[in-house]
């Protein structure tokens, strides 16, 4: 079974590069426009193993959902890697001390996203201690 992925990028454009991205790397993938669209799939139980959230979205930013996400019930095990458009900044650092796992800048080439997935896992595996480096 394909393990699913969610992206969340109001840029439809992004979203069909990440999504032939995601495909070609084996991931079954849903695509959401703002954090509000990701909120109503959870109520629904739903949930992903892996979520590349951007993070300029319009109404709540990916940097303010991001702590909520983090707050709910089984969330901590989902890695989440930020998409971002900006190279460098207080954005990114403030994300990865909100519980990110990792990120990405756009555009993002296939071996880039790659790694950035399996980084991320693997951090996010520490971070719950599902992986013990001892």
């Amino acid at each position: 079974m394909k393990e699913t992925v969610w992206m969340v990028d109001d840029d439809a454009d992004v979203r069909e590069a990440l999504r032939m991205l995601l495909t070609l790397l084996g991931y079954d993938v849903v695509e959401f426009k703002e954090a509000r669209e990701v909120a109503a799939a959870i109520q629904t139980g739903q949930k992903p193993k892996i979520l590349l959230l951007d993070i300029n979205l319009p109404g709540v930013s990916g940097v303010q959902f991001l702590p909520v996400l983090r707050g709910l019930p089984g969330w901590k095990y989902i890695t989440i890697i930020m998409v971002s458009a900006e190279s460098a900044g207080e954005s990114v650092e403030l994300a990865i001390r909100q519980g990110a796992d990792g990120y990405v800048f756009k555009p993002v080439t296939y071996d880039e996203l790659r790694m950035a997935i399996q980084n991320a896992q693997g951090r996010r595996k520490i971070k719950t201690g599902e992986l013990d480096l001892k």
